[in-house]
């Protein structure tokens, strides 16, 4: 009858414990790189629906009859329904029209997984006014 051998660890006594080491070390590590991910695509859908409403507000602001506010309105409209507060916390806009162009610019911040830290967002949009000329 054949006898089972021992198994053996091919650990040594001195090596015991060291993944619970690694576990500790790479851990923090693994986790910040997935914080640093989440705050990157927070910041990055924040400025895309910033930059959204400055189109947004820029177009209406262009027209030939648009008023002053026209712009404005409608760029804090469209962070409204992007989900407001949710998505560009303190969103405000601002037009600026001259002769020739209008520029409608839309100022907030990123939602952040960092406490106390909220990054700032300025997104600006101009296009040509729509005005009549002599032939």
């Amino acid at each position: 009858m054949l006898k089972a051998k021992p198994v053996r660890s091919s650990r040594r006594k001195d090596e015991r414990g060291s993944v619970s080491i690694e576990l500790v070390i790479l851990l923090p590590a693994l986790f910040a790189v997935m914080f640093l991910g989440m705050q990157a695509a927070l910041y990055y859908h924040a400025r895309t629906v910033a930059i959204a409403a400055a189109q947004e507000g820029a177009k209406a602001a262009g027209g030939e009859s648009a008023k002053a506010a026209d712009g404005v309105s409608a760029a804090s409209s469209f962070v409204d329904e992007a989900g407001g507060d949710d998505v560009l916390p303190g969103a405000t806009a601002t037009e600026n029209r001259t002769a020739t162009t209008v520029t409608v610019t839309v100022r907030g911040h990123s939602l952040s997984v960092v406490p106390g830290w909220s990054p700032s967002i300025v997104q600006s949009a101009s296009l040509p006014a729509e005005r009549v000329t002599a032939p």
